[in-house]
């Protein structure tokens, strides 16, 4: 940013708060004097966070109680002020009212932050205002300052999306707060620069609301929609808090959200004004609007400070104080001398010491946290918690409780959509999996998933927002920085992904009716392989956490230094990994299983029209231990959270699996912020057979290699060049096998051939046939769509395709065998032919020849060739494809490094 702006000015800061500190640093940073900063007199013997910063670095720090007496400006305030000869007042957050021959009086007058899309929503609770009256769009604005109330001209503004469940908090933590910061430090250059504009505010959309405090956010009227009460209690959220009155007490609303479901079970809970009673769930207070809808609000205040999940209101007083051990007692000696160091104003701690009474702010619950955590490793507590215990008593208490593992969280909340069928009850989530927990997305949208084998619908799945990208990578960030995954030893790890494993293997029936229901998959293929492998990849890869080496490497010695240089292989960070919709769970495994080996977290990322198994999978994740954030689930759509994630600053690799334009586009994205990349994408891939093969193997695997899991097969065998020989008689032993076919339901165990997987492929299908009766091909078999219920395609043969055709050249990903015949003994020709395509996934080859069999597999462009086999894919050897089917290689030793980093470290002794 310096080199973009060349001028720097002398800068008066007029006000307060960690905010005011950012800007603060980051106007020094850049090159600015800051000359002079006005600050808030000490609280509790507390300084302000600016006033600190300042103070540090020696910079004329002032702290007046207030500028004006009486409504008039106090002179002597005035003149101190003008003593340090500010050309710029910078007002980052201001509680004070400043006096115009302030705001005047440098030569470029004054610019103040303002939390809202001026001109709507002046006055100091702009942001809680934005949340109660549901804006779908917040901001803020950096305006010169006039003697008006948030009045004066615009100098630049930005915006954001709200979502249906932010809270302040929220708002401020993910853009206010650090967007503000960047763009007040852009003001000061533009003004710097004589750049800055003054553009005057509409009148058009203007809006004051008063202060909101205590005492006017209560919820008044209960006789509203259920999102009119959401956006009141969320608008309160955590300043000043909105609240009503339950048996004679005053009880504050905390964590809300929309609760999109049907009624649960709960214990009936009187709300003064309400008509209709709340409800005490295992997820919180349920309380309705006047429409039928409901919000869910998760924790508790009552008037004594003390903070309750909601879920626990009529057992909160039946906990019982523990006796501590000398051990624990030692602790929380550590913990009293930690919040004696923060209430430096407080002369003893007491059990009846509160926190926040005490003068400690936000800000401090980080301070306390982070020494806690320094000093004893093994408690990991959280912000919240300290809200919960405000009082050095109950702080211990709950301490102890969480080193004991008593106090673990509760298990998983799962609503689940259940059906019986196959002979068993299949539960399955339909929610978003972020940060350990099944929600609804932000924005509360849906959509159906569908059976193909009939054509209804299985469950209504929450489509992730683009505000639920955002939550999935920070918690799957924090936990790869802060959390404990990101300290677990390598071994454990590996336990983790065993037990994962095995639980997979316990749900295997479940998973594979799961899967046949949701993608189509014949019920026996989707046990052995889509559900088989993946159990047995989580097994070859947790072998692999702690065999996970560097190396040491000579180097040339400066005499008499003797130098070690050694390399580390580390996990990247946050990995996103985008899977497709033939093979749901395997394709989910064969990323996630390495890119976890390897330490990495990850935001996953399912296809949108087979989305169960991977939020199954969520399930048992969490059920195996895996720590919240280290796996997020988002189904949705490809181009909304693909593309984001795609995008995403904090996501250093993507693992794609699809189709090669959304790869290339998925390519273009990553190369923003120039994050690792590894793509799987389309296939056209070529299988020869010569005329001294072992015929009927070669019907029985060249029909294999071309309708395997109904086509819908990545490494599908796209052509097959037989040689001219034996071409008609391979041709009628195939039909003659397509016809001992059955097709029908998935889950009855005799069928053979299952449904295509969405109605949209089967329409793409039936049209690839027309074309290539269009163009000449000769239709031997299929072609058409099965007259029963769901999305079935009878298989299909061509022959007599010519190079030239579309269906010669194009990826079916369908039931459709394409055969070309190639002329007697030309090797080379048919070699020729077999390459001239723009992928290079998979290839095989079938021939009783040894040296021709690895001639031919030397010469073919593709990333594994298949001799007298296909389909033979196994966890270790690695996987993938070249040229437009992509680069990097999922399975084996070689997809490690797909999620690996290597670090060189040289020391001198």
């Amino acid at each position: 940013m310096s080199s973009a702006y060349q001028h720097k000015l002398k800068l008066a800061l007029i006000g307060q708060s960690i905010f005011g500190q950012e800007v603060y640093n980051k106007l020094r940073k850049e090159g600015h004097k800051v000359v002079g900063v006005f600050t808030v007199p000490d609280k509790n013997g507390q300084a302000d966070p600016l006033a600190l910063a300042a103070e540090k670095d020696g910079t004329p720090v002032f702290k007046f109680p207030k500028w004006r007496a009486k409504g008039k400006p106090i002179q002597e305030v005035v003149a101190a002020y003008k003593s340090v000869g500010a050309e710029l007042n910078v007002l980052p957050f201001c509680t004070q009212f400043i006096p115009m021959d302030v705001i005047d009086c440098p030569k470029h007058g004054s610019i103040i932050y303002h939390p809202s899309i001026l001109p709507r929503h002046r006055g100091a609770s702009a942001i809680n205002w934005t949340l109660i009256q549901g804006d779908k769009k917040a901001g803020f604005t950096i305006f010169w300052a006039d003697d008006g109330l948030d009045t004066g001209p615009i100098l630049l503004q930005r915006e954001c999306d709200v979502g249906q469940n932010d809270t302040v908090d929220d708002l401020y933590n993910r853009f206010l707060f650090p967007e503000g910061i960047k763009a007040m430090v852009e003001a000061v250059h533009l003004i710097a620069d004589g750049k800055a504009p003054r553009i005057p505010q509409p009148k058009e959309g203007a809006t004051y609301e008063g202060i909101q405090k205590k005492e006017n956010a209560e919820v008044i009227s209960w006789d509203q929609p259920a999102a009119a009460l959401h956006n009141w209690i969320r608008g309160h959220d955590k300043v000043p808090g909105a609240w009503t009155t339950i048996n004679g007490q005053v009880v504050t609303f905390y964590g809300s959200s929309l609760l999109d479901a049907s009624v649960p079970a709960g214990q009936e809970l009187t709300i003064k004004g309400a008509s209709r009673p709340g409800l005490v769930t295992k997820n919180g207070l349920v309380v309705f609007g006047n429409d039928g809808k409901m919000v869910l609000v998760r924790n508790l205040q009552f008037e004594d400070g003390k903070m309750i999940p909601a879920s626990k209101y009529f057992s909160a007083d039946e906990t019982t104080a523990l006796e501590l051990t000398e051990e624990e007692k030692k602790i929380a000696e550590d913990i009293r001398a930690i919040w004696k160091g923060i209430l430096s104003n407080v002369a003893v701690i007491e059990d009846s010491t509160d926190f926040f009474k005490s003068g400690a702010s936000s800000m401090h619950v980080v301070r306390m946290l982070e020494e806690i955590k320094q000093k004893h490793s093994g408690l990991q507590l959280q912000n919240e918690d300290v809200y919960m215990a405000t009082k050095f008593a109950d702080f211990i208490q709950m301490a102890v409780r969480k080193l004991r593992g008593e106090d673990k969280e509760e298990e998983l909340v799962i609503d689940y959509v259940s059906k019986n069928m196959n002979n068993m009850t299949v539960n399955m989530p339909y929610q978003c999996f972020i940060n350990g927990k099944f929600i609804n997305s932000d924005d509360g949208k849906t959509y159906d998933t569908i059976n193909p084998a009939d054509g209804s619908v299985i469950a209504s799945v929450s489509s992730a927002s683009l505000a639920d990208v955002d939550k999935a990578v920070a918690a799957a960030k924090e936990a790869f920085e802060d959390g404990e995954w990101g300290r677990m030893n390598a071994r454990e790890r590996g336990r983790l992904m065993y037990r994962l494993a095995d639980l997979m293997e316990e749900h295997q029936e479940e998973l594979a009716t799961i899967e046949s229901i949701d993608s189509g998959a014949v019920y026996t293929l989707a046990l052995k392989t889509h559900i088989g492998m993946s159990v047995q990849t989580f097994r070859y890869f947790a072998g692999w956490c702690d065999k996970i080496q560097g190396a040491t490497i000579p180097i040339n010695q400066a005499r008499p230094n003797h130098n070690l240089t050694f390399t580390k292989k580390e996990p990247i960070g946050v990995c996103a990994i985008i899977i497709p919709w033939n093979y749901p769970l395997m394709m989910l495994a064969w990323k996630s299983a390495a890119c976890l080996a390897a330490g990495n977290t990850l935001v996953l990322k399912p296809a949108q029209v087979t989305p169960l198994t991977s939020l199954k999978f969520a399930e048992l994740s969490a059920k195996a231990g895996f720590p919240k954030g280290v796996i997020n689930i988002l189904p949705g759509s490809g181009g909304l959270v693909g593309q984001h994630l795609s995008e995403h600053p904090d996501v250093r690799k993507v693992g794609f699996t699809g189709s090669t334009p959304t790869g290339k586009q998925i390519m273009k994205s990553a190369a923003a912020n120039l994050k690792k990349v590894s793509l799987e994408l389309g296939g056209k891939s070529p299988l020869i057979i010569f005329s001294d093969c072992e015929l009927d193997r070669a019907v029985k695997m060249g029909m294999g290699a071309v309708y395997f899991n109904k086509g819908e097969n990545c490494i599908a065998a796209g052509r097959l060049f037989v040689e001219e020989s034996i071409h008609d008689e391979f041709v009628r032993k195939v039909v003659e096998e397509i016809k001992k076919m059955k097709i029908g339901d998935p889950l009855d165990r005799s069928t053979d051939h299952g449904p295509q997987n969405h109605k949209a492929h089967l329409e793409k299908l039936l049209q690839y046939c027309e074309t290539g009766v269009k163009e000449g091909a000769t239709l031997v078999y299929g072609g058409r769509q099965v007259h029963r219920p769901g999305f079935f395609m009878e298989p299909t043969v061509f022959t007599d395709v010519e190079d030239h055709m579309y269906i010669a050249q194009e990826e079916s990903f369908g039931p459709v065998m394409v055969i070309s015949k190639f002329k007697n003994g030309d090797i080379d020709g048919v070699l020729r032919r077999a390459n001239a395509t723009e992928y290079g996934l998979a290839s095989g080859v079938f021939t009783k020849d040894i040296n021709k069999a690895l001639y031919i597999s030397e010469k073919l462009e593709a990333g594994t060739v298949f001799i007298n086999t296909y389909n033979k894919t196994d966890v270790a050897a690695p996987f993938g494809g070249f040229k437009l089917s992509g680069f990097g290689k999922d399975l084996g030793e070689e997809a490690l490094h797909e999620y690996l980093r290597t670090k060189a470290i040289t020391v001198e002794y």
